[in-house]
């Protein structure tokens, strides 16, 4: 087996650093007989791919694919169109993963091979999400950590032909969000199975939460509502508008837990200073998180409204 980890970043070196350094202390055993990181610059302005270039050394594994920023559905597809593997490893650049990451999918993926007789299926691995930069893989494993996505691409294999056939990313996804579960519903309707792979281990990282985020947290909820519309317009589902929360009964959950929008980012604000300061960065994160709901959803009824679309 011939393993491709394609990787696309923008603006992340300092945590790609350490994303490259774990990809090339891999344990492998006879499921890989050999290994690319293909990383896509999805047109960085931290200096990113003259410090590849710099540093190749390092990182002999490591090839460097160069594009104008169009987003990561894009950078993915220019990932796998120059990978020379029969498995593509999808994962971000802001994940670390243990030695035994590309093992553990290997051995899954050729077991579930032999035991079907096809290639339809991928592996999901296990992703920790972590504010340690230093160690990030110290973090233990969390209740919210648990994922229930059919297709993420922040830790997944597949078999590379498989996933031609799936037609590759939609690149009309050029906002925040969808791009990889629009696929997996491709994926589901070719009857690939999701087979669950713990063992292999990636550890997200991203900055412990501040106040300073929630600007960017706001408009990335707006993102989310307008490429989830793009998502819909694809599968006019019940599954993906409960995916995306593209319903009433989602309408009017969020808005008896907020009390109608009386608890939202400016009043949650001074308790979450308070919760910050004392060190519960999750917590006021998990807080926030109730407002975002509902400025999210709201903000997809409003782009279907003014878009004329139901």
């Amino acid at each position: 087996m011939f393993v491709s980890v394609v990787i696309p970043t923008f603006n992340r070196l300092p945590i790609l650093e350490k994303c490259l350094l774990a990809l090339e202390r891999q344990a492998l055993t006879s499921d890989i007989e050999r290994y690319e990181i293909v990383v896509v610059d999805d047109g960085s302005t931290d200096g990113t791919p003259e410090w590849l270039k710099n540093e190749s050394v390092r990182f002999p594994h490591v090839r460097l694919i160069e594009q104008e920023h169009g987003g990561p559905a894009e950078g993915r597809n220019r990932g796998v169109e120059n990978s020379k593997g029969d498995v593509i490893v999808f994962i971000d650049s802001d994940l670390v993963v243990t030695s035994s990451f590309l093992a553990s999918h290997a051995r899954s993926l050729r077991r579930r091979w032999l035991y079907k007789g096809d290639h339809l299926c991928f592996t999901y691995g296990a992703v920790v999400n972590t504010s340690n930069f230093e160690n990030p893989c110290s973090e233990p494993h969390k209740l919210r950590d648990l994922s229930f996505a059919y297709f993420a691409t922040g830790n997944v294999a597949i078999d590379k032909k498989v996933l031609e056939q799936s037609g590759l990313f939609d690149t009309g996804f050029r906002l925040y969000g969808w791009e990889d579960l629009e696929l997996g519903e491709r994926l589901r309707m070719m009857g690939v199975e999701l087979i669950r792979c713990p063992k292999a281990v990636g550890y997200h990282w991203h900055p412990a939460f501040s106040i300073e985020q929630i600007p960017d947290l706001i408009r990335i909820e707006k993102e989310r509502a307008k490429m989830g519309l793009v998502f819909y317009r694809k599968h006019p589902t019940l599954r993906v508008r409960f995916i995306i929360q593209f319903t009433w009964m989602h309408f009017l959950l969020w808005e008896i837990i907020t009390l109608g929008g009386v608890i939202n980012e400016r009043s949650i604000r001074p308790l979450c200073k308070w919760l910050i300061q004392y060190g519960h960065n999750g917590i006021a994160m998990e807080l926030l998180r109730l407002p975002l709901n509902r400025l999210g959803v709201r903000e997809l009824f409003k782009q279907a409204a003014l878009s004329g679309f139901r």
